[in-house]
Protein backbone atom coordinates (compact mmCIF):
# COMPACT_ATOMS: atom_id res chain seq x y z
CA UNK A 1 0.00 0.00 0.00
CA UNK A 2 1.26 3.46 -0.91
CA UNK A 3 -0.81 6.50 0.06
CA UNK A 4 -0.47 9.70 -1.94
CA UNK A 5 -1.45 12.91 -0.14
CA UNK A 6 -1.92 15.97 -2.33
CA UNK A 7 -1.87 19.37 -0.65
CA UNK A 8 0.05 17.69 2.14
CA UNK A 9 1.68 20.94 3.24
CA UNK A 10 -1.69 22.41 4.21
CA UNK A 11 -3.17 22.14 7.69
CA UNK A 12 -5.41 19.10 7.18
CA UNK A 13 -2.78 17.55 4.91
CA UNK A 14 -0.07 17.79 7.56
CA UNK A 15 -2.29 16.04 10.11
CA UNK A 16 -3.26 13.37 7.56
CA UNK A 17 0.41 12.68 6.86
CA UNK A 18 1.11 12.52 10.60
CA UNK A 19 -1.69 9.99 11.08
CA UNK A 20 -0.55 7.83 8.17
CA UNK A 21 3.08 7.84 9.35
CA UNK A 22 2.00 6.82 12.85
CA UNK A 23 0.33 3.82 11.25
CA UNK A 24 3.63 2.88 9.62
CA UNK A 25 2.31 3.33 6.07
CA UNK A 26 4.25 4.21 2.92
CA UNK A 27 3.41 7.89 2.36
CA UNK A 28 4.15 9.98 -0.71
CA UNK A 29 3.27 13.67 -0.68
CA UNK A 30 2.77 15.91 -3.70
CA UNK A 31 2.70 19.67 -3.27
CA UNK A 32 4.06 22.87 -4.74
CA UNK A 33 6.02 23.55 -1.55
CA UNK A 34 8.85 21.12 -0.69
CA UNK A 35 9.09 22.47 2.88
CA UNK A 36 6.80 20.58 5.30
CA UNK A 37 6.59 23.53 7.71
CA UNK A 38 3.21 22.63 9.22
CA UNK A 39 4.13 18.97 9.51
CA UNK A 40 7.26 20.00 11.43
CA UNK A 41 5.03 21.66 14.04
CA UNK A 42 3.23 18.40 14.87
CA UNK A 43 5.91 15.71 14.36
CA UNK A 44 9.49 14.97 15.32
CA UNK A 45 12.21 14.68 12.68
CA UNK A 46 12.51 10.92 13.19
CA UNK A 47 8.84 10.43 12.38
CA UNK A 48 9.35 12.04 8.96
CA UNK A 49 12.40 9.99 7.99
CA UNK A 50 10.49 7.63 5.67
CA UNK A 51 8.46 10.38 4.03
CA UNK A 52 8.92 10.86 0.31
CA UNK A 53 8.21 14.32 -1.13
CA UNK A 54 7.44 15.13 -4.77
CA UNK A 55 6.94 18.73 -5.85
CA UNK A 56 4.71 19.89 -8.65
CA UNK A 57 1.43 21.50 -9.62
CA UNK A 58 -1.86 19.66 -9.30
CA UNK A 59 -2.95 21.43 -12.52
CA UNK A 60 -0.16 19.67 -14.41
CA UNK A 61 -1.97 16.66 -15.85
CA UNK A 62 1.05 14.66 -16.99
CA UNK A 63 3.02 15.25 -13.78
CA UNK A 64 0.08 14.41 -11.52
CA UNK A 65 -0.69 11.21 -13.43
CA UNK A 66 2.98 10.17 -13.32
CA UNK A 67 3.04 10.57 -9.53
CA UNK A 68 -0.10 8.45 -9.15
CA UNK A 69 1.32 5.78 -11.42
CA UNK A 70 4.34 5.34 -9.13
CA UNK A 71 2.88 2.53 -7.03
CA UNK A 72 0.04 4.55 -5.48
CA UNK A 73 -2.94 2.53 -4.23
CA UNK A 74 -4.77 5.19 -2.16
CA UNK A 75 -5.09 8.95 -2.63
CA UNK A 76 -6.10 11.55 -0.06
CA UNK A 77 -6.67 14.58 -2.29
CA UNK A 78 -6.53 17.87 -0.38
CA UNK A 79 -4.79 20.23 -2.83
CA UNK A 80 -6.97 23.31 -3.29
CA UNK A 81 -7.16 27.05 -2.97
CA UNK A 82 -9.68 28.40 -0.49
CA UNK A 83 -12.80 30.51 -0.68
CA UNK A 84 -11.34 34.06 -0.66
CA UNK A 85 -8.83 33.21 -3.40
CA UNK A 86 -11.52 31.60 -5.56
CA UNK A 87 -13.77 34.66 -5.17
CA UNK A 88 -10.96 36.98 -6.25
CA UNK A 89 -9.48 34.69 -8.93
CA UNK A 90 -12.19 32.30 -10.13
CA UNK A 91 -10.31 31.10 -13.23
CA UNK A 92 -7.16 30.23 -11.28
CA UNK A 93 -9.29 28.82 -8.49
CA UNK A 94 -11.12 26.58 -10.93
CA UNK A 95 -7.88 25.37 -12.45
CA UNK A 96 -6.60 24.22 -9.06
CA UNK A 97 -9.83 23.04 -7.46
CA UNK A 98 -11.60 21.47 -10.44
CA UNK A 99 -8.96 20.66 -13.05
CA UNK A 100 -6.61 19.49 -10.31
CA UNK A 101 -9.26 17.10 -9.02
CA UNK A 102 -9.95 15.80 -12.52
CA UNK A 103 -6.22 15.14 -12.88
CA UNK A 104 -6.23 13.08 -9.68
CA UNK A 105 -9.15 10.97 -10.86
CA UNK A 106 -7.62 10.54 -14.30
CA UNK A 107 -4.42 9.42 -12.61
CA UNK A 108 -6.41 6.86 -10.61
CA UNK A 109 -8.15 5.68 -13.78
CA UNK A 110 -4.91 5.25 -15.72
CA UNK A 111 -2.70 3.86 -12.93
CA UNK A 112 -2.94 0.25 -14.06
CA UNK A 113 -4.17 -0.90 -10.63
CA UNK A 114 -7.16 -0.15 -8.40
CA UNK A 115 -6.72 3.23 -6.72
CA UNK A 116 -9.07 4.48 -4.02
CA UNK A 117 -9.66 8.25 -3.79
CA UNK A 118 -10.77 10.28 -0.79
CA UNK A 119 -11.06 13.99 -1.46
CA UNK A 120 -11.97 17.21 0.30
CA UNK A 121 -15.31 18.56 -0.69
CA UNK A 122 -16.69 21.30 1.57
CA UNK A 123 -19.71 22.52 3.48
CA UNK A 124 -19.48 25.46 1.05
CA UNK A 125 -21.65 23.39 -1.31
CA UNK A 126 -24.55 24.52 0.90
CA UNK A 127 -26.15 27.90 0.46
CA UNK A 128 -26.84 30.34 3.32
CA UNK A 129 -28.65 29.06 6.39
CA UNK A 130 -31.86 30.89 5.43
CA UNK A 131 -32.03 28.99 2.12
CA UNK A 132 -33.07 25.85 3.99
CA UNK A 133 -35.60 24.59 6.50
CA UNK A 134 -34.85 24.97 10.20
CA UNK A 135 -32.97 21.67 10.66
CA UNK A 136 -29.66 19.91 10.15
CA UNK A 137 -28.96 19.18 6.49
CA UNK A 138 -28.35 15.69 5.15
CA UNK A 139 -26.64 14.60 1.95
CA UNK A 140 -30.12 14.35 0.37
CA UNK A 141 -30.67 18.10 0.62
CA UNK A 142 -30.04 20.27 -2.45
CA UNK A 143 -26.70 22.04 -2.70
CA UNK A 144 -27.01 25.78 -3.33
CA UNK A 145 -23.46 27.16 -3.18
CA UNK A 146 -23.14 30.93 -2.89
CA UNK A 147 -19.43 31.13 -3.77
CA UNK A 148 -17.19 30.02 -6.64
CA UNK A 149 -15.38 27.75 -4.18
CA UNK A 150 -18.64 26.02 -3.30
CA UNK A 151 -19.54 25.59 -6.97
CA UNK A 152 -16.11 24.06 -7.66
CA UNK A 153 -16.57 21.56 -4.82
CA UNK A 154 -20.05 20.75 -6.08
CA UNK A 155 -18.56 20.02 -9.52
CA UNK A 156 -15.97 17.71 -7.96
CA UNK A 157 -18.70 15.69 -6.27
CA UNK A 158 -20.46 15.26 -9.61
CA UNK A 159 -17.29 14.32 -11.44
CA UNK A 160 -16.45 11.71 -8.79
CA UNK A 161 -19.82 10.05 -9.42
CA UNK A 162 -19.14 9.97 -13.16
CA UNK A 163 -15.69 8.44 -12.65
CA UNK A 164 -17.26 5.65 -10.59
CA UNK A 165 -19.97 5.01 -13.18
CA UNK A 166 -17.57 5.12 -16.12
CA UNK A 167 -14.39 3.65 -14.62
CA UNK A 168 -15.31 2.00 -11.32
CA UNK A 169 -13.18 4.33 -9.15
CA UNK A 170 -14.48 4.22 -5.60
CA UNK A 171 -14.28 7.55 -3.81
CA UNK A 172 -15.41 9.41 -0.72
CA UNK A 173 -15.83 13.17 -0.62
CA UNK A 174 -15.91 14.72 2.86
CA UNK A 175 -17.54 18.06 3.62
CA UNK A 176 -15.79 19.76 6.57
CA UNK A 177 -16.87 23.16 7.92
CA UNK A 178 -14.46 25.31 10.00
CA UNK A 179 -11.32 23.33 10.80
CA UNK A 180 -9.18 24.60 13.68
CA UNK A 181 -5.96 23.51 15.35
CA UNK A 182 -2.20 23.75 15.01
CA UNK A 183 -1.21 24.65 11.46
CA UNK A 184 -4.46 26.37 10.46
CA UNK A 185 -3.22 29.74 9.29
CA UNK A 186 -4.90 30.64 5.98
CA UNK A 187 -8.45 31.01 4.73
CA UNK A 188 -11.51 32.91 5.85
CA UNK A 189 -12.31 30.49 8.66
CA UNK A 190 -8.78 30.35 10.05
CA UNK A 191 -9.85 33.12 12.45
CA UNK A 192 -10.68 30.88 15.46
CA UNK A 193 -7.18 29.37 15.33
CA UNK A 194 -5.69 32.83 14.87
CA UNK A 195 -7.54 33.87 18.02
CA UNK A 196 -5.96 30.97 19.93
CA UNK A 197 -2.50 32.01 18.76
CA UNK A 198 -3.07 35.58 19.92
CA UNK A 199 -4.12 34.34 23.36
CA UNK A 200 -0.87 32.38 23.60
CA UNK A 201 1.11 35.43 22.45
CA UNK A 202 -0.82 37.77 24.77
CA UNK A 203 -1.92 40.04 21.94
CA UNK A 204 -5.26 41.43 20.86
CA UNK A 205 -7.22 40.07 17.91
CA UNK A 206 -10.72 40.52 16.54
CA UNK A 207 -12.33 37.57 14.80
CA UNK A 208 -13.64 39.26 11.63
CA UNK A 209 -16.79 37.14 11.51
CA UNK A 210 -20.05 36.94 13.39
CA UNK A 211 -22.88 34.49 13.79
CA UNK A 212 -22.47 30.74 13.88
CA UNK A 213 -19.93 28.19 12.63
CA UNK A 214 -19.52 24.45 12.87
CA UNK A 215 -16.04 24.05 14.42
CA UNK A 216 -14.11 20.82 13.90
CA UNK A 217 -10.81 19.89 15.53
CA UNK A 218 -8.17 19.24 12.87
CA UNK A 219 -7.03 15.86 14.19
CA UNK A 220 -10.62 14.59 13.98
CA UNK A 221 -10.91 15.84 10.41
CA UNK A 222 -7.62 14.22 9.41
CA UNK A 223 -8.64 10.94 11.02
CA UNK A 224 -11.92 11.05 9.11
CA UNK A 225 -10.05 11.28 5.81
CA UNK A 226 -7.68 8.48 6.81
CA UNK A 227 -10.42 6.13 7.99
CA UNK A 228 -12.44 6.71 4.83
CA UNK A 229 -9.34 6.03 2.72
CA UNK A 230 -8.61 2.78 4.55
CA UNK A 231 -12.25 1.63 4.59
CA UNK A 232 -13.86 -0.82 2.20
CA UNK A 233 -16.77 1.45 1.26
CA UNK A 234 -17.45 1.01 -2.46
CA UNK A 235 -19.08 3.50 -4.83
CA UNK A 236 -18.96 7.27 -5.11
CA UNK A 237 -20.00 8.75 -1.77
CA UNK A 238 -20.18 12.24 -0.36
CA UNK A 239 -20.51 12.66 3.40
CA UNK A 240 -21.14 15.59 5.71
CA UNK A 241 -18.75 16.01 8.64
CA UNK A 242 -20.20 17.75 11.69
CA UNK A 243 -18.50 19.21 14.75
CA UNK A 244 -19.81 21.71 17.31
CA UNK A 245 -22.05 24.55 16.14
CA UNK A 246 -21.09 27.63 18.12
CA UNK A 247 -21.58 31.39 17.97
CA UNK A 248 -18.43 33.45 17.55
CA UNK A 249 -19.02 35.01 20.96
CA UNK A 250 -18.98 31.51 22.48
CA UNK A 251 -15.45 30.98 21.17
CA UNK A 252 -14.36 34.03 23.16
CA UNK A 253 -16.19 32.72 26.25
CA UNK A 254 -14.57 29.30 25.96
CA UNK A 255 -11.11 30.81 25.55
CA UNK A 256 -11.76 32.94 28.63
CA UNK A 257 -12.74 29.83 30.60
CA UNK A 258 -9.58 28.02 29.52
CA UNK A 259 -7.20 30.97 29.85
CA UNK A 260 -8.61 33.69 32.15
CA UNK A 261 -7.95 37.10 30.65
CA UNK A 262 -8.46 35.92 27.06
CA UNK A 263 -11.68 37.93 26.75
CA UNK A 264 -9.64 41.11 27.19
CA UNK A 265 -7.63 40.13 24.10
CA UNK A 266 -10.17 38.47 21.79
CA UNK A 267 -13.40 39.84 20.35
CA UNK A 268 -15.63 38.96 17.39
CA UNK A 269 -17.51 41.17 14.95
CA UNK A 270 -18.34 40.79 11.29
CA UNK A 271 -20.60 39.04 8.78
CA UNK A 272 -21.97 35.52 8.96
CA UNK A 273 -20.24 33.14 6.54
CA UNK A 274 -22.86 32.48 3.79
CA UNK A 275 -22.95 28.72 4.34
CA UNK A 276 -25.52 26.67 6.27
CA UNK A 277 -23.85 25.50 9.46
CA UNK A 278 -26.08 22.67 10.72
CA UNK A 279 -25.23 19.30 9.19
CA UNK A 280 -26.28 15.72 9.90
CA UNK A 281 -23.27 13.40 9.54
CA UNK A 282 -25.02 10.18 10.57
CA UNK A 283 -24.46 8.71 7.09
CA UNK A 284 -20.69 8.98 7.49
CA UNK A 285 -20.75 7.48 10.96
CA UNK A 286 -22.90 4.58 9.76
CA UNK A 287 -20.63 3.84 6.78
CA UNK A 288 -17.23 4.25 8.46
CA UNK A 289 -16.87 3.23 12.12
CA UNK A 290 -15.12 5.18 14.87
CA UNK A 291 -15.11 8.63 13.28
CA UNK A 292 -13.75 10.76 16.17
CA UNK A 293 -15.38 13.90 17.54
CA UNK A 294 -13.54 16.12 20.01
CA UNK A 295 -15.54 18.70 21.95
CA UNK A 296 -14.83 22.38 21.30
CA UNK A 297 -13.46 22.92 24.80
CA UNK A 298 -11.10 19.96 24.55
CA UNK A 299 -10.00 20.88 21.02
CA UNK A 300 -9.27 24.48 21.99
CA UNK A 301 -7.36 23.31 25.08
CA UNK A 302 -5.20 21.00 22.94
CA UNK A 303 -4.56 23.81 20.49
CA UNK A 304 -3.63 26.24 23.26
CA UNK A 305 -1.32 23.68 24.87
CA UNK A 306 0.25 22.88 21.51
CA UNK A 307 1.09 26.49 20.68
CA UNK A 308 2.29 27.13 24.24
CA UNK A 309 4.67 24.17 23.96
CA UNK A 310 5.91 25.28 20.54
CA UNK A 311 6.46 28.79 21.88
CA UNK A 312 8.48 27.47 24.86
CA UNK A 313 10.59 25.36 22.50
CA UNK A 314 11.23 28.33 20.23
CA UNK A 315 9.53 26.58 17.31
CA UNK A 316 6.73 29.09 16.87
CA UNK A 317 6.05 32.76 17.40
CA UNK A 318 3.21 35.00 16.31
CA UNK A 319 4.25 36.65 13.05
Amino acid sequence: MRVLVTGAQGCIGAWVVRGLLKRGLDVLIYDLDPNPARLELITEAGERRSLRIETGSIEDTDRTKAVVKDGVTHIVHLAAVLMPFCQANPVKGGMVDVIGTLNVFEGARDAGRPVRVVYASSSAVWGPEDAYEDRALSEADPTKPATHYGVFKQANEGNARVFYTASGISSVGIRPWTVYGIGRDIGLTAAPTTAVKHVVAGKKFQIPLGGFMDLQYVEDVAESFIRCALSNVEGAHVFNLAGDVVHMDDIVKTLEKLRPGAAELISAAGPQVPVAYRMDDSALRAAVPDIPKTSLETGLERTLEGYERLQREGRWKLS
